[in-house]
């Protein structure tokens, strides 16, 4: 079984990612690392050979085809990008087999895990003013706007606001569960 996640920067798709990883027993992969190494160079790089998000994500989505075709990711939980549920990615998934959770929470939360890289994604330090975290803030929430309709194209919408990455990782899997049982019940009601 594979789990994509998906949900706005800093949302928490890595940690808590990792964190259902270890919690189900199966690997665990983010694609910006495995974008970065399937290019061999950052994606903020790569990113500036586009003219377009778009065909920035076409061509990032052999990255995501490369991880698909490789063993270890059969049983997997696979951190997407923001962008994961759009143009070659959401190609790249629909013709595997898996589970896409949308994660979602609170702006003034994300705001708090709000992390900075250089072009060459080595971290950056930075305490952000009052005015910053407000600025932060307002493109968050235009970013949640922005990509709402696409999350919803997701199988399943997890909330996990106000969770450290341990219960948000617990809540996902009873999510993941539950929708494989429902699955599960649906199928055998169709052979019957």
């Amino acid at each position: 079984m594979r789990i994509f996640l998906t949900g706005v920067g800093c949302v928490g798709k890595t940690t808590v990612g990792r964190e259902l990883a270890r919690l189900l027993g199966v690997a665990f992969f983010d694609l910006d690392h495995e974008i970065e190494r399937f290019f061999g160079t950052s994606i903020e790089r790569l990113q500036s050979k586009f003219l377009t998000a778009h065909s920035y994500r076409n061509e990032a989505a052999k990255a995501l085809v490369d991880l698909l075709n490789r063993p270890a990711s059969q049983h997997s939980v696979i951190a997407l990008q923001p962008s994961g549920l759009m143009g070659g990615y959401l190609r790249a998934i629909k013709k595997s087999s898996g589970i896409t959770v949308a994660l979602s929470d609170k702006p003034a939360n994300i705001v708090e895990r709000l992390t900075f890289y250089d072009i060459d994604s080595k971290l950056i330090q930075k305490n952000l003013t009052v005015e910053e975290k407000r600025l932060y803030l307002r493109e968050i929430k235009k970013d949640i706007t922005y990509f709402r309709k696409t999350y919803e194209r997701a199988d399943l919408r997890v909330d996990i606001t106000d969770l450290d990455p341990q219960r948000a990782a617990r809540r996902v899997k009873q999510a993941v569960n539950a929708f494989e049982a429902s699955r599960r019940e649906s199928e055998e009601s169709e052979q019957i």
